[in-house]
Parts: structure tokens; sequence; C-alpha cells
């Protein structure tokens, strides 16, 4: 599948890392009202029945789309390049309201409320890889687009699969205080990025056969990046996770738990890589199978964003600048 990436050359992914003239990351930008959604919205949840709170959603998004005028431009700027045209202004609501929709769920999954919910596994390449292979820990790498509460929901189906969550460490930390607040039943290992115990814990998490996530589409400070093109122009991708993933020597899924309106979440598992098969590596240096890793990835992205395109959560300038 998707053939074509691996005829793209090296050359067409620039390292980079964030020097001085360089755009801000995304942590240095404001996101004002992000947190302060998330906890309004838990309120609502642990209040209100979810058929309520889903009507309370509606004045919701409409205050933030006219208050927070930085993330408003920016979804504008996204639906353009996906559309292929300006987007109205319904459609950006509609992209507001979609994250709103599924930031509530998320309370409601973390509560054990799957029952409200009609969740399809559509493909689960996870599930079908060899028996022989399953002992070994996998990443499982998705983006800031869907749900990925949902993902983890299908995770917490088998007992046997222990899901590691890889988080910055700021966000880890509000992370799980947010989730000990709503159920501290749900309560799951989150590693923190940015610190040296973090490789060595994943490393003993992988030998026990756990799965590894994270959201591997935002840069941080000063990493290394892969600049790629993205609906048309250069955007930066963050190296660290693939190239922890090939230090591991491990096999990588790209997931997606797309939300289709109402109660509906169509959850995608894709293998996009495999850094321990050895005859996959044989015929070329690691840094290439890195280079194709990525590129999949992003391709994975750009195909569910085209195909469901208010799931799409990065409210920010994901392009760092570029406006053409």
């Amino acid at each position: 599948m998707h053939s074509d990436l691996r005829n793209d050359s090296a050359a067409s992914m620039q390292k980079t890392g964030n020097s001085a003239g360089a755009p801000k990351s995304w942590t240095q930008k404001k996101e004002r009202g992000s947190f302060f959604l998330i906890r309004l919205i838990v309120w609502i949840a642990t209040t209100v029945s979810r058929r309520v709170a889903r009507l309370l959603l509606y004045p919701i998004t409409l205050y933030f789309v006219v208050v927070v005028g930085e993330s408003r431009r920016a979804s504008s700027k996204y639906l353009a390049r996906v559309l292929g045209r300006t987007p109205r202004w319904t459609e950006v609501f509609r992209h507001f309201h979609c994250f709103a929709s599924a930031l509530l769920d998320r309370v409601f999954f973390l509560k054990g409320r799957s029952d409200l919910f009609d969740i399809r596994v559509i493909d689960d390449a996870y599930a079908a890889q060899d028996s022989a292979t399953r002992g070994r820990g996998v990443f499982l790498m998705g983006a800031h687009y869907g749900s990925f509460e949902a993902v983890r929901l299908v995770s917490r189906k088998n007992e046997r699969l222990k899901l590691v969550l890889l988080m910055y460490e700021e966000n880890a930390k509000k992370i799980s205080s947010l989730m000990a607040a709503i159920n501290p039943q749900a309560q799951q290992e989150i590693v923190p990025l940015g610190n040296l115990s973090a490789m060595l814990t994943v490393k003993e998490r992988l030998d026990e056969g756990a799965i590894i996530g994270i959201l591997a589409d935002r840069t941080f400070s000063d990493e290394k990046t892969a600049v790629l093109p993205f609906f048309g122009s250069p955007a930066a991708f963050p190296v660290g996770p693939f190239k922890m993933a090939a230090m591991m020597r491990t096999p990588v899924f790209f997931m997606a738990g797309v939300y289709r309106g109402g109660n509906r979440y169509d959850i995608h598992l894709e293998k996009i890589a495999d850094f321990g098969d050895r005859d996959a590596l044989s015929s070329g240096s690691l840094q290439e199978a890195i280079d194709a890793a990525m590129r999949q990835y992003v391709a994975r992205i750009e195909f569910f964003c085209r195909e469901a395109p208010y799931n799409w959560f990065n409210f920010y300038d994901f392009w760092q600048g570029d406006h053409s």
C-alpha cells in the first residue's frame, strides 16, 4: 500500500532544529481556553446526561469560535487546504463542534460508559499481526486527530494488553490530574517525555509486551524535526518518536479513532513500519527506514484528514508561518 512513498528520495526530508529564526512551537503559543474548555466539559459531563451535554456544546462552541480568534483563523486555513476552497463560517463552527464533541465523549469513555457509543473497528492490523511476534511491544502513533480515547477503549477490552502513554511533561501532569478527577480507576501509566528516565521506562515496558502510545504530530522545544510536504506545503514533524521506535527495534502502527457524528467512532490501526524486521532493514540504512516510516505516517494523516476533515484538532498554525 502506498508504494509511491517508498520511491521518494531521502532528500525530500529536511532535518532541522528550532533555530533562533524558526517559528515558535505550539508549546510556546498561548492555547487560550483549551484546558478551560476541557474542565468545563468535564463538569458538564459529570453533572448532566450526554444528551443534555451535547445540547450545551452548541453555545459553548459558538463562544469559542467568536472569542478565540487565533484558533478560528488556524481552523479556516486548515479547512481551506483540505477542502480546496475558502471554508464557510458554518464549516469552521462544525470543526470546533467536532473537537468539543470528542472532548465530551472522552469523559464518558473514561467513566466507563462505552454502552453509550457505537464503536466500530474498521482496520485492526495489530490484531491481525502474526502471533509469533505478539510478545513484542509495539508503538501506536497517532496525531491530534479524532479520539485517542476511543482507540484506548479497544485496548482496555483485552486485559492482557498494557497501554502506556508518552506525553510531554507539562501535558502529562495536566492530563493525569484530569483523569484522576474523572475516574481514579481509569488511571494508567503516563511516561513524561523530556527526561533521561523516559527511554529506560519505555524499554522496560516494551520488554513486557506493552503498547506505547504517542501522538507524534507536534514538535517540542528544540527537538529534531523532519520537514515533509503536508497538503501541498512543508510542515515540521518530530523525528524523536520514530527514532525511539527504531532504536527499540519495534513495529509501528498508525492509529486513528475517527468521530463520525452522533455516537459513532471508527477505529483504524494500520501497520506503517517494522523496525524489528531484519530483512526489511538489510537493504537500506536505519535512517532510510525512519524516513520511510515518517512519510507513511504523514501520508496516512493526510488521507484521514481528507476523508473526515473535521477530526483534525491542531488549532494553531501547523505550517509554521507558511501562507501559501
